[in-house]
């Protein structure tokens, strides 16, 4: 029993002093991940309004603009840890529509078949990543946290 009790300890110990990670390689990756994305589409913003266009979208230019605009800004907060909280807001709002429009046609049929297809999109994923820290905080290797905030420390 003692033999358990130590290896326990040990792996919650382990566990405790790698705290920092999770949130610090998902705010690193997701906004990466969104920096690109928005410097990509800034690069090639006609093609991004034409395809908004041949979506139904209105105001396609203003909507690829913003959108474009929007990734690569909050997508760079993201990336270092400043005002996490409040940057996940508007890429969760892009992920969101990017479901509900690019997306969409694949959320057709019976409704299990829909369910199937929402559960293996990236973008919900992204969406779960980013409520995550929304409530929980962009972690200790963040500007939020250096410079006094991120909320309460995990």
């Amino acid at each position: 029993m003692p033999f358990v009790q130590s290896v326990r300890q040990n792996g919650l110990r382990l566990a405790d002093a790698l705290r920092w990670l999770p949130p610090f390689a998902t705010r690193l990756c997701l906004g990466l991940a969104f920096v690109l994305a928005g410097y990509n589409h800034i690069r090639d913003l006609e093609q991004l309004s034409a395809d908004f266009r041949a979506r139904g979208l209105p105001a396609a230019q203003l909507q690829a603009t913003l959108s474009s605009t929007f990734e690569l800004l909050f997508g760079a907060l993201l990336l270092v840890g400043l005002f996490t909280r409040l940057s996940t807001l508007p890429l969760i709002a892009i992920l969101v529509m990017a479901i509900a429009t690019a997306r969409r046609s694949e959320l057709a049929g019976p409704w299990l078949d829909q369910l199937q297809a929402l559960a293996g999109m990236l973008e919900l994923l992204a969406i779960l990543l980013l409520l995550w820290l929304a409530i929980f905080g962009p972690g200790p290797l963040s500007l939020d946290r250096a410079l006094g905030g991120g909320g309460k420390r995990r």
